[in-house]
């Protein structure tokens, strides 16, 4: 994906608040501009359910990366962030997973990072990513809702920041999964 082009595709948001990380995600699926599906999971729980992972982009794209980030899940048993920076490494470094349209964010107990294909391993300052057609969105209500909103958990600032932002994103619905760990 060129820089400044514009995912339409979903929203996912990731909250860490007090101890504890919810994933949340649309469940909307576009072709071009018509509604495929309403109620599709962009969001797997890998390494025993250790892990929750969320995608925005092609499908069968995010599918590869999944099958890809679980492996390196495998082979650094568990380590999130020694395995997403070898995922990034190969991401970038390799022709035909360079030509991947996804973004990832991945997190478990202790760290959340949004991976891509330009080599970009982003972990947040304040706890929240998101990314997608209505990523902009959920990000400014996450911010927002853990501001304003003290008494929230990581999961009801997760699950209304979505709301929201399916408020103003065409490509993005209200059918929310959420997990959290």
């Amino acid at each position: 994906m060129n820089p400044g082009e514009k995912w339409h595709s979903t929203t996912i948001v990731c909250v860490r608040l007090n101890g504890k990380v919810a994933m949340a995600s649309d469940g909307q699926v576009t072709l071009g501009t018509t509604i495929m599906k309403k109620t599709a999971a962009k969001i797997r729980r890998l390494a025993g359910g250790d892990v929750l992972a969320g995608f925005a982009g092609s499908s069968a794209d995010a599918f590869a990366l999944f099958s890809r980030f679980e492996a390196k899940l495998d082979e650094y048993r568990g380590n999130l962030e020694r395995a997403a920076i070898e995922l990034a490494k190969d991401w970038r470094t390799d022709k035909m997973l360079r030509q991947l349209e996804a973004l990832l964010i991945v997190a478990d107990r202790n760290s959340s990072l949004l991976l891509s294909g330009t080599g970009d391993l982003i972990s947040p300052e304040e706890g929240i990513l998101a990314v997608g057609s209505g990523g902009p969105y959920a990000l400014a209500a996450a911010r927002a809702l853990r501001k304003h909103c003290p008494d929230l958990s990581a999961a009801d600032v997760a699950r209304e920041s979505l709301s929201i932002a399916s408020q103003i994103d065409i490509y993005t619905n209200d059918s929310i999964t959420l997990e959290e760990l």
